[in-house]
């Protein structure tokens, strides 16, 4: 590298205030996936470049050991089958015994995973069917 090339590639490290990105991925899509990512960018106010590499950082970091989406969502799904179930009978003055709190800890963590994939296969075609109106 010259030492001008050096000068500029440390002014807009200055200027940005961040590392200078030298290194570019490419893929292809079809017509229809490249629509969907550009409305996606779009309703995130970034352009499809600037978002493509916030997802693929994202995604990146998630997969290095930190908990994902879908875990996360199981878990706020299985805190809500919980919940109901437990003040459902509570605000019919009912009392719940221990075994009655065992079952329903078990209950929940048997179905805890289905009732999620429930709930994201839902937001999904709520999401879609919001899309073509």
């Amino acid at each position: 590298m010259s030492a001008n090339t050096l000068e500029i590639e440390s002014r807009l490290h200055q200027i940005k205030g961040r590392e200078s990105r030298t290194r570019s991925i490419a893929t292809r899509f079809t017509q229809a996936e490249e629509q969907a990512l550009l409305k996606t960018a779009e309703a995130r106010g970034q352009n499809l470049r600037e978002w493509a590499r916030d997802v693929l950082l994202r995604e990146a970091k998630q997969s290095s050991g930190s908990v994902s989406t879908g875990a996360l969502m199981t878990e706020i799904v299985g805190l809500q089958l919980f919940l109901t179930n437990v003040l459902s009978p509570i605000a019919c003055g009912e009392q719940m015994s221990p075994d009655q709190y065992q079952e329903l800890m078990q209950q929940v963590k048997a179905n805890k995973h289905q009732a999620a994939r429930e709930v994201i296969a839902q937001h999904v075609a709520d999401s879609k069917e919001k899309s073509h109106d």
